[in-house]
């Protein structure tokens, strides 16, 4: 089933599992701008990385894929939460006609920020560099530098008349210190290979089931209840509004008298929100009682 994420664990070997295949939640993301093939590809790559991450977190909250560079793609960013709500965006260089498919060719000085935002909690970001053949390369070395986890990452995507992303990851669940730091585990080697052995195309169209048989067929597996993707935007009218308390009352009402109102677009869904006078003296008397999410709220 397409925009599902599945768990499962290898009993005995203290190892864990997640496959990761997205549809309609990626398409969503691609409607938003008419991205380059490269751009759209990566932008698949980072959502189903993204589900992959979120579903490790020990905590209610978010966490945010962010690469930036001074190549050919200036950003991209995929935000997603504990109940797997992805939403995501990119911009590149427009000049550029011909984008390179390579992925190390779409970076100039590029790196991925990994952001942790527990609901209850203090914020932590991680920073790898993009200097890999690929993105799961990066993350791979990410987890091993950073959090000390042996993890293997595999990613696809197809953007055919039903565009897809996919990922599958391993990774090693720590038990004491020696554990996680061991370069060396002979159980995580094992499923490795077996790993190793997948094509894009099972990855993006077999059922997570049959995918996991076909790799680990002699293991012992505890699968878990799949759990669905989707995504979601949690822009609003009030956090608009929040953010124009910023400016000055003269300087928002100078705006409005000049073009009739303050317009705000959600660069994830495109969402508008509009404000006029009676909206600024809310905004700046503390009166947020007006901004409910869906008033003002028009879709492009």
């Amino acid at each position: 089933m397409a925009n599902t994420l599945t768990r499962f664990l290898f009993d005995n070997r203290s190892i864990r599992g997640e496959i990761v295949q997205l549809q309609e939640s990626f398409q969503a993301v691609l409607d938003s701008y008419h991205y380059p093939p490269a751009i759209a590809s990566l932008l698949g790559e980072l959502m189903a990385a993204a589900s992959l991450l979120t579903a490790t977190l020990k905590f209610k909250g978010e966490l945010a894929l962010q690469v930036q560079s001074e190549g050919i793609l200036k950003y991209a960013v995929i935000n997603g939460t504990h109940e797997q709500k992805l939403r995501g965006v990119a911009r590149w260089d427009e000049s550029v006609k011909d984008i390179p498919t390579e992925f190390s060719k779409l970076f100039q000085k590029g790196a991925l920020a990994i952001t942790l935002a527990p609901a209850d909690g203090e914020r932590y970001q991680g920073i790898v560099a993009l200097d890999k053949d690929n993105l799961a390369a990066c993350l791979e070395d990410y987890f091993l530098q950073s959090e000390q986890l042996l993890t293997k990452v595999y990613l696809a995507t197809d953007l055919q008349k039903d565009a897809r992303a996919a990922g599958l990851l391993l990774q090693i669940v720590p038990q004491t210190s020696e554990t996680v730091q061991s370069s060396d585990n002979p159980d995580f080697e094992h499923l490795s290979v077996l790993a190793d052995t997948v094509k894009e195309d099972e990855l993006l169209k077999l059922a997570p089931q049959t995918l996991i048989h076909r790799l680990f067929h002699e293991e012992d597996i505890r699968l878990f209840e799949a759990q669905t993707v989707t995504f979601e935007c949690d822009c609003s009218k009030a956090r608009s509004a929040n953010a124009l308390r910023n400016i000055s009352k003269s300087e928002l009402l100078q705006i409005i008298n000049e073009d009739g109102s303050i317009k705000m677009n959600c660069q994830f869904c495109h969402s508008e929100y509009r404000f006029d006078q009676v909206d600024v003296e809310n905004i700046h008397a503390d009166n947020f009682k007006v901004f409910e999410d869906t008033v003002g709220k028009v879709k492009h």
